[in-house]
């Protein structure tokens, strides 16, 4: 870790505490806490930890980190999954979650304005009485700046799409400090280049996501989940294929396979579950609607053997089914205690899922590791959580040829090296190979935004 200051940032280092007093924190518990994040990368401190609370102060901030050349990395939960928070080369770690106010919500028209340290959850609790709710659902109960800039999605992505699709606007801090507004209200603009998605899944490396205007949606009259089992993993995704080709409007498809399963009755015995593959489902919609959708979704899992259909009805059970697919990583290590989890994904044209996951298995078999597999599989995203014990570097090198080879599968299959997590640093070495010339463009785009490099150096491009 770096633990010393160089010399190069102590007059920014002045003139920040000038600006925030006890805002900016060198405290060692402080910087190891915003030196890591849920990534296997390795952690680095940053020289200083800044707690802005509002865009004004960002402003400051940036401007002064701009003057002296120290790296700006923007911190909001730090569960990214790819080493996006980890200041690579030192610098200041911003973190924003003193700016965490639901500024409006326009119920008639189905957005809100919030500041990017709001979580999800805590947005969810201020629309309780609208009966209004923010679909996009990663697991982590991440803030709203983080998700936008990695680009996050998550369960309900099938039936409401990712953060890119539910954000309307943003208001960005530049790398020079000057304040921008991206976008607006409206729904739809033909109007100059659509700078807020350019923003969206930069991951902080061209500038300081500071408010963000999100869709809403509303809360459906009747929500029901179910559990159903099947004897392979290719029955469960080719139940899937079939039910998204045929239109039916789910909410939520989930698969978890047995060695998953296994797990997940490890750490929740209650569940009861068959050591099988397994998909987790929700349907939305009218009462008439909702019984429709599971007759249909019934109909074709049918054709593939499937068995052991179990339904949730009342909220508290569906909440339960929901925590324990979304504590899946806690459960998989329950395979292996004392193991860390080297957590990986991608994602594949939907028609190419079973052959993306068939192959998969092939490879993990081959590893001669324990991987669990779970996935958003309706949007044909799935992720691994290959276990390894950290202090085995053997294992630790098979860990990472195995998320080597998911990548080249997924990329074989016309797919991305990652629907979900982000490229921070792990991923950043694949980009070419899966974008070609176009990552020279994102090169030129970042040496035009932040010629100095001050943001988040080292990430995605």
């Amino acid at each position: 870790m770096n633990k010393t200051v160089r010399a190069a940032p102590l007059a920014a280092l002045e003139e920040l505490r000038a600006l925030l007093g006890d805002r900016l924190s060198t405290g060692a518990s402080i910087l190891d806490e915003h030196g890591r994040d849920e990534a296997y990368t390795p952690p680095q401190r940053p020289d200083a930890v800044a707690f802005p609370e509002n865009t004004a102060e960002v402003s400051a901030i940036v401007k002064i980190c701009a003057r002296h050349g120290l790296p700006v990395i923007p911190y909001g939960t730090g569960t990214s999954l790819e080493g996006q928070v980890v200041p690579v080369a030192g610098g200041l770690s911003l973190d924003m979650s003193r700016m965490n106010r639901v500024i409006e919500v326009h119920e008639k028209d189905l957005d809100a304005v919030v500041q990017p340290g709001v979580t999800r959850t805590r947005l969810n609790d201020e629309l309780r009485a609208t009966g209004l709710m923010f679909t996009v659902d990663p697991g982590a109960d991440a803030s709203m700046g983080g998700m936008a800039s990695t680009r996050a999605s998550g369960t309900n992505t099938v039936r409401y799409g990712t953060i890119r699709e539910n954000v309307l606007a943003l208001e960005v801090v530049l790398p020079d400090g000057e304040i921008i507004r991206t976008g607006s209200r409206a729904r739809k603009s033909a109007s100059g280049y659509d700078l807020t998605h350019l923003f969206i899944g930069a991951e902080g490396t061209l500038g300081v996501i500071t408010e963000l205007t999100v869709k809403l949606h509303g809360l459906p009259e009747s929500t029901l989940a179910a559990t159903c089992a099947f004897e392979t993993v290719d029955d469960a995704v080719e139940t899937v294929i079939q039910a998204i080709q045929c239109g039916l409007p789910m909410a939520r498809i989930e698969l978890l396979d047995e060695v998953q399963m296994r797990g997940m009755n490890l750490l929740h015995a209650d569940l009861g579950l068959a050591e099988l593959p397994h998909l987790f489902l929700e349907f939305h919609g009218s009462e008439a609607g909702v019984q429709e959708q599971v007759a249909t979704f019934r109909e074709i899992a049918e054709a593939f053997g499937v068995r052991n259909f179990d339904f949730a009805t009342r909220m508290e059970d569906r909440n339960r089914l929901w925590a324990a697919r979304h504590q899946a990583y806690y459960a998989a290590k329950a395979l292996k205690p004392g193991s860390s989890g080297v957590v990986t994904d991608c994602c594949v044209p939907i028609s190419e899922l079973a052959r993306c996951i068939g192959r998969t298995k092939q490879a993990i078999a081959m590893s001669g590791l324990v991987a669990p597999l779970v996935g958003h599989v309706g949007d044909g995203n799935f992720h691994l959580v290959i276990l390894v014990d950290p202090d085995d570097e053997a294992e630790m090198t098979r860990a990472r040829e195995l998320a080597s080879s998911i990548n080249r599968i997924a990329l074989s299959l016309g797919g991305t090296v990652t629907g979900e997590h982000g490229v921070g640093t792990g991923k950043k070495k694949y980009m070419p190979a899966e974008h070609g010339a176009a990552y020279s463009l994102m090169a030129c785009l970042k040496a035009a935004v932040d010629p100095l490099n001050v943001m988040n150096p080292g990430k995605l491009v």
